[in-house]
């Protein structure tokens, strides 16, 4: 059961429990949040075919800082989701996650706002590092193969900083690059599950849509079988 648990979990910081008293924090008109339907995700294959390696799109090392020293999963998409909190920091969120019997934070990235991180900064966690499954996204395969993105702030009450959105879009156009990751699979959390996370602030089709400036040049497909 516990290994289901942590295969299948939905980090709780993007749904506050409903028999909480409201914090501030969360106030908007009406109180609450609006119900969220998700939309319907793309789906993705069970296991990779047969021969399979993860793509690459010539970027080199120095343009992806956070390539992981192990050999890589099979990553078709990426979850971005907000922390639903003032403040927060990977060690924070991980002593969170570990309370609910998970193996720790559940995200492969962490964003900062200033509030606990330093505002913009992007911080790999365990899983990355060690090329895991994620705890993020509430169903399996977004899970096995979604890299979870968490960006601290409330986005139902506001945007993320300046710093946070260039962040965040240098981290998505990075990782697409890298994976070969269409723009379509780069999702709100809200997209896989029903939920108010990352919020109605948070600039999703923005931030879908980033890529790095290497990707549209010729050398960038130098010896690459991509389009």
């Amino acid at each position: 059961m516990l290994s289901i648990a942590i295969i299948s979990g939905s980090s709780p910081s993007c749904t506050p429990a409903p028999h909480l008293p409201p914090r501030i924090d969360y106030a908007r008109p009406g109180g609450g949040f609006p119900p969220a339907v998700p939309r319907a995700a793309p789906a993705i294959p069970s296991r990779p075919p047969a021969g399979y390696s993860p793509p690459t799109l010539g970027i080199a090392s120095t343009q992806h800082p956070w390539k992981p020293g192990v050999p890589e999963r099979r990553w078709t998409s990426i979850v971005l989701h907000h922390t639903a909190t003032d403040h927060g920091s990977v060690e924070a969120i991980n002593e969170s996650h570990l309370k609910k019997k998970w193996l720790g934070i559940g995200y492969h990235f962490v964003i900062g706002n200033g509030s606990g991180m330093a505002d913009g900064a992007i911080e790999p966690t365990f899983r990355w590092r060690e090329q895991m499954h994620g705890a993020h996204a509430g169903d399996d395969e977004y899970n096995q193969h979604g890299i979870g993105v968490a960006l601290v702030g409330d986005f139902e009450a506001g945007r993320p900083s300046p710093a946070q959105l260039e962040a965040v879009k240098q981290l998505v156009g990075t990782l697409r690059a890298a994976y070969g990751i269409p723009v379509d699979r780069v999702l709100g959390h809200s997209d896989v599950k029903a939920t108010a996370c990352p919020g109605r602030h948070f600039p999703l089709a923005e931030v879908s849509r980033s890529l790095l400036p290497q990707y549209h040049s010729p050398s960038a497909h130098s010896g690459s079988n991509h389009p």
